[in-house]
């Protein structure tokens, strides 16, 4: 009976204190997700108004999907940023769990993360299901509202400082725009001649409906029975 009372004891423990926790750290990210929605609303309008008296052929747009995921198209771009409803804790060879801040408490390293992705914009006009896009940050958020950013090349080096910075609304301004600046220069690459292959009348009679070329900004375009070792 007194292992039974112990082993209650422990969940109780648990529910108490680690899933309250977790409960904490959704909410503060919905809430930074949210503030992502709000700045990213504010920027689009403040470019839409620059590219109209420059070229307004070029899109800008922001596109709200669900109270998890949002778009932000540019130009021939589309970003999506897509909250995970888990939470998660960093892994312990991860540098960030050997800082004080974390020693301190290691609750400060349960984090929720937003995933950002970058597609082609006609992947979804033209419905090419087989097109591939690319994970191009995550940003991690503990309950205390500290973040981390991972991600292409200066995108991750600009907000990787843990322990000290602070998510709000200035750094997740400087975070999109850094993300839209990969995206811009992150461009589609034509694939080599001979890697495209031989296609069949079927195929090219269903390429034709956007259904078997697959394509990415470093994939090119592929046919999709050469992409699937068909000679």
């Amino acid at each position: 009976m007194e292992e039974k009372k112990e082993n209650s004891d422990r969940i109780l423990e648990i529910l108490n204190e680690k899933s309250s926790l977790k409960q904490d750290v959704f909410h503060t990210t919905i809430a930074v997700f949210n503030d992502f929605k709000s700045v990213m609303k504010e920027t689009v309008a403040a470019y839409r108004i620059e590219l109209a008296q420059t070229d307004k052929r070029i899109a800008i747009e922001f596109i709200d999907k669900s109270e998890y995921e949002m778009h932000l198209k540019v130009a021939g771009d589309i970003m999506i940023f897509s909250m995970h409803t888990n939470v998660f804790k960093f892994d312990t060879s991860h540098p960030i769990t050997k800082t004080s801040y974390v020693k301190s408490n290691v609750y400060n390293s349960y984090c929720g993360v937003i995933n950002v992705y970058n597609f082609l914009s006609d992947s979804f006009k033209y419905n090419r299901i087989n097109d591939i896009g690319y994970l191009i940050g995550r940003i991690f958020i503990n309950r205390e509202l500290h973040y981390y950013v991972e991600g292409k090349r200066k995108i991750g080096l600009r907000h990787n400082d843990f322990v000290n910075f602070k998510i709000d609304k200035v750094a997740i301004k400087d975070i999109i725009e850094s993300l839209i600046l990969y995206c811009l220069e992150f461009d589609l690459y034509t694939p080599p001649f001979d890697s495209v292959g031989q296609i069949s009348v079927m195929e090219i009679q269903e390429a034709a409906n956007n259904v078997l070329i697959k394509t990415g900004k470093r994939l090119g375009f592929q046919f999709m029975a050469e992409d699937n070792g068909a000679k």
